[in-house]
């Protein structure tokens, strides 16, 4: 079974929640014997070809723009796809690239996608974009073969929504890492960052204003904590956003970049506590990789989120400034808790693999 992915930027180690999301489940699949080729975006990978753990990386020129790139490029892969790959299987990450669904049945290819999230929710967009984005989706559950989505709720929304198409809907969520479940010492901390464990606060992500970095920056300072927050994450596109975020930084507030490896991990295991105050998510891998390595968390209550299904203490108003800033002022009284064996056993990349597979199979026919 031959699969061509498209709509990610790129594997290894590419910055976002869709690229973790195929790091994670390609080498899998292709271990259960599928042939996968990643159509990735010129700018975000080293090397015109290469593997990745059995996953064959195709890098095709992509023209780096906030509105323009998802499209342009996701309209020349399928066509670098049907003439050069030639796949049994085309699966399309994300509402953008789903626009192309009608294109990919058109040339002769069977489509999955995988809907990362309500991108139409997204507040960069201009009210056209959103529309865009809205058709995108349609588009997917009308011509696409198979439909995966990483949300519970979205799920059951979009079921409800599109009942003529609601067998072809399933829910797949996205999965926890294990590596980050071992225990690694405070050394592995970066040193510049001068941080004590279990004396600052934690989030990651894209510079982006739907992640509400902006509302806990706001909330840190509002609560007179003595803790440091460190913000960990960057952007693909400079922008007004993240470069007035950028001007908050103080001894306290501190932008630490992207990080990986064992500095990511040791990042998460020794936080006080991980936020993330988002407005728009899929299925959070960032809050999946905190909880897997065993930091309590504080999140947004947006329903991706709430989906996770953290402790009622775990949650707080999206953009509510206010009510963020009591929660960090009384950590130690807050029940934080979660049981991470749970976690672990629900959000399996193994078993989500294995469904994905299969669902991969059923197509074949």
């Amino acid at each position: 079974m031959k699969i061509c992915a498209i709509g990610l930027r790129g594997i290894p180690d590419v910055m976002g929640g869709i690229e973790s999301h195929c790091q994670q489940l390609y080498p899998k699949m292709v271990k259960n014997g599928a042939d996968v080729t990643v159509i990735a975006r010129s700018p975000y990978v080293e090397g015109k070809k290469y593997e990745y753990q059995g996953v064959k990386v195709i890098s095709l020129w992509a023209i780096q723009h906030t509105l323009l790139e998802t499209f342009v490029h996701t309209f020349f892969a399928i066509l670098y796809a049907r003439i050069f790959v030639r796949p049994d299987i085309v699966h399309l990450h994300a509402i953008g690239p789903a626009l192309f669904s009608p294109l990919a049945r058109l040339l002769g290819m069977k489509v999955m996608v995988t809907h990362h999230g309500a991108d139409y929710n997204r507040q960069k967009w201009s009210p056209f974009a959103k529309k865009v984005l809205k058709f995108g989706e349609k588009m997917a559950v009308t011509f696409a073969n198979r439909v995966l989505v990483v949300g519970r709720t979205l799920t059951s929304a979009l079921r409800e929504e599109y009942p003529s198409y609601a067998e072809k809907i399933s829910f797949v969520p996205n999965g926890m890492l294990p590596r980050f479940t071992g225990e690694i010492s405070s050394n592995h901390l970066p040193s510049e960052l001068e941080l004590t464990p279990q004396h600052y606060i934690l989030t990651v992500g894209r510079l982006v204003p739907e992640k509400g970095f902006h509302d806990l920056v706001d909330a840190f300072v509002q609560s007179n904590s003595e803790l440091k927050l460190v913000i960990v994450g960057d952007t693909d596109h400079h922008s007004t956003y993240s470069n007035k975020l950028r001007e908050a930084a103080t001894d306290n507030v501190i932008f630490a970049n992207r990080r990986g490896g064992d500095e990511l991990k040791a990042l998460y295991q020794h936080a006080k506590v991980f936020v993330l105050p988002s407005y728009h998510e899929g299925l959070p891998i960032v809050a999946l990789e905190a909880i897997s390595a065993g930091c309590p968390v504080l999140l947004s209550d947006i329903s991706p989120n709430i989906d996770i299904e953290a402790p009622k203490d775990c949650y707080f108003p999206v953009g509510n400034v206010y009510e963020l800033s009591k929660k960090l002022s009384g950590l130690n009284e807050l029940n934080l808790t979660l049981n991470r064996s749970d976690y672990l056993e629900k959000y399996d990349w193994e078993s989500i693999s294995n469904v994905t597979f299969g669902y991969v199979d059923g197509l074949k026919a």
